[in-house]
């Protein structure tokens, strides 16, 4: 079983995000590609301090992102195993294309996808195959309205490391047994901000007029600034401007009216429930 969770630093701010599985005799954990320098030193400060018997290894592997509704029909058509035995938020070592990969059901677009995990030089074969079967190439900037209508965290946006996991409404990563007896590193900010609350909230804003982009301002009506976009766009489903921000505890519920400033101008915005877009995600029957 995977699940996605965070590092945090010694003041409770994210380090980064990442996708756990439990591998019986290890832990695998895929980092974000562009945190992956300071995310290995995190890793080896952290395991110079542990006492035990424990080894780190680091696997350069290449990863594609298959998604969308019809990801499981065209992986399918690749491997001999039974997908509709495969549950969200759960890996397996797999063939894909006659090639060995490590795959996890999940993605970052709030449909049903997988992770296909690879060595490097074989990325480029099993994309052909993907491609072969009816995918088709999506850049980053697609995958980002996707993520976005999904309300989902992109790391370097709506967290990094001033931001804790609560103020960005990710206590629901954290189990029970660790909100109650800590024991991890940040945990006194993480525990204190459960019990007492946080000064500020992630949130989703549905915004009128222009496209509001990341680090405009959020001001109640009359004018106190309260806020900032980390990060917007025009909703291709919705056909509505959306955004996720951080504003002041009071002005976070949902049906607040805003204000945001776009090129000198402030528009009005509405604090709106996330996702924006209902996910998808695979349920295995049971």
């Amino acid at each position: 079983v995977s699940t996605q969770s965070t590092w945090v630093n010694e003041e409770g701010g994210v380090i980064d995000d990442t996708i756990i599985t439990n591998q019986d005799d290890h832990i695998f954990e895929i980092v974000n590609a562009g945190c992956a320098d300071k995310d290995l030193a995190y890793f080896k400060q952290a395991l110079s301090k542990f006492k035990g018997d424990v080894a780190f290894e680091v696997q350069d592997r290449g990863l594609i992102a298959l998604q969308g509704p019809k990801a499981a029909s065209i992986l399918q058509q690749l491997t001999s195993t039974d997908l509709t035995k495969f549950d969200f938020m759960t890996a397996r070592n797999i063939t894909v294309a006659g090639i060995p990969c490590y795959v996890t059901r999940c993605g970052y677009t709030g449909e049903d996808g997988f992770e296909v995990a690879m060595p490097n030089d074989k990325a480029p074969t099993i994309a052909s195959a993907f491609l072969e079967k009816g995918a088709q190439l999506a850049g980053l900037g697609a995958r980002d309205s996707l993520r976005l209508e999904a309300g989902l965290c992109l790391y370097g946006h709506e967290l990094d490391e001033t931001i804790s996991p609560i103020e960005a409404n990710l206590q629901w990563l954290i189990i029970k047994s660790r909100r109650e007896q800590g024991g991890f590193i940040g945990a006194q900010r993480v525990q204190n901000e459960l019990k007492n609350g946080v000064s500020r909230k992630r949130v989703g804003l549905t915004i009128q007029g222009a496209p509001a982009r990341e680090n405009a301002k959020v001001y109640t009506p009359e004018g106190a600034e309260i806020g900032k976009i980390t990060s917007g766009t025009h909703s291709p489903v919705l056909r509505k401007n959306v955004a996720i921000a951080y504003v002041t505890t009071p002005f976070s519920k949902n049906g607040s009216k805003v204000n945001v400033e776009v090129r000198g101008k402030m528009q009005s915005a509405e604090v709106t429930a996330l996702p924006f877009v209902t996910t998808n995600y695979y349920r295995a029957p049971k």
